[in-house]
């Protein structure tokens, strides 16, 4: 569990650095250059992500459980609903209108990402992880609505909606029922957890 909170903290509190210590950052930034700082926090980055993977697939069976086990019911329910899901994260990579319309799509996407998964991941590592990562995106939602809003580079283009769709619904489609989710993730969708 120890090695999970270490990434989490890592991972997480490097992608909180220019939320909650914009002064420490451009301080970085004067010190090392823009490239050196972009290195140092990919650097600490990777290591967080390397760590809470592993310490999540460590811990994962073993912490102790907090709610569940999920009806099947709602395993299809939350699988279902990670498709729209998909779709408004990688809209927040395109320049299209929903990306636009939603402001913050991927943080957005985040925050249902974690809910729909506490939903059905019980135990204190799920906690965890997922709750982890709905705090960071509450906070890094809240500081980025803080911020004014500026027009998009060029005008937004349905066109760009339609590979947001298309990209989601493969990815979707793979981590269903392609194997990605086990691939990546070591457990089937819509198979029950370990007791």
């Amino acid at each position: 569990m120890t090695m999970l909170i270490v990434g989490l903290i890592l991972f997480l509190g490097a992608h909180l650095a220019r939320v909650v210590a914009p002064e420490f950052r451009v301080r970085m930034i004067e010190r090392l250059g823009e490239w050196g700082w972009k290195g140092l926090y990919s650097v600490v980055s990777l290591a967080g992500f390397v760590l809470l993977v592993a310490g999540y697939a460590s811990a994962r069976w073993t912490s102790p459980i907090l709610w569940g086990p999920p009806p099947p019911f709602l395993r299809m329910a939350v699988a279902l609903l990670m498709l729209p899901v998909l779709v408004v994260f990688l809209s927040a990579y395109l320049p299209g209108k929903l990306r636009a319309w939603i402001r913050h799509p991927m943080t957005w996407a985040t925050i249902a990402w974690a809910v729909l998964h506490l939903l059905v991941n019980g135990r204190v590592a799920d906690l965890l992880l997922f709750g982890g990562f709905f705090a960071w995106a509450h906070i890094v939602l809240i500081a980025a609505y803080r911020r004014p809003r500026l027009p998009p580079a060029r005008p937004p283009s349905l066109v760009w909606d339609g590979v947001a769709l298309v990209a989601g619904c493969a990815a979707w489609w793979w981590l269903i029922f392609g194997g990605g989710h086990v691939l990546l993730f070591t457990m089937p969708v819509m198979t029950m957890p370990h007791p």
